[in-house]
């Protein structure tokens, strides 16, 4: 599964991508998790099975929606995204996945 988190320059959330990475390795689970700046998204997407924004990029949420019909989209909760709550997100992202 390809899980991308994007947000304003792609910095902060590379941070949570490393929690992320961390819960799926304990919980066995293959996922390429990778982190962007919004305006990288189009040179990653292809084969993403959800994309994440960033609490700071959810006025976006429309705009990259309409642009990748076929991939659910979600705006990390903020406290989650302040607290570097991998276990969290990486949940979220395994629920968008699944539905």
């Amino acid at each position: 599964m390809k899980i991308l988190l994007a947000c304003a320059g792609g910095m902060s959330t590379g941070m949570l991508v490393t929690k992320m990475k961390e819960v799926a390795k304990s919980q066995n689970l293959v996922a390429e998790i990778e982190a962007y700046g919004i305006s990288e998204l189009e040179e990653h997407v292809a084969g993403a099975d959800v994309i994440l924004l960033g609490p700071q990029m959810g006025f976006q949420k429309a705009e990259v929606a309409q642009k990748y019909p076929a991939i659910p989209i979600e705006v990390i909760d903020m406290f989650d995204y302040g607290m570097m709550n991998g276990e969290k997100v990486l949940q979220l992202a395994l629920s968008k996945i699944q539905k």
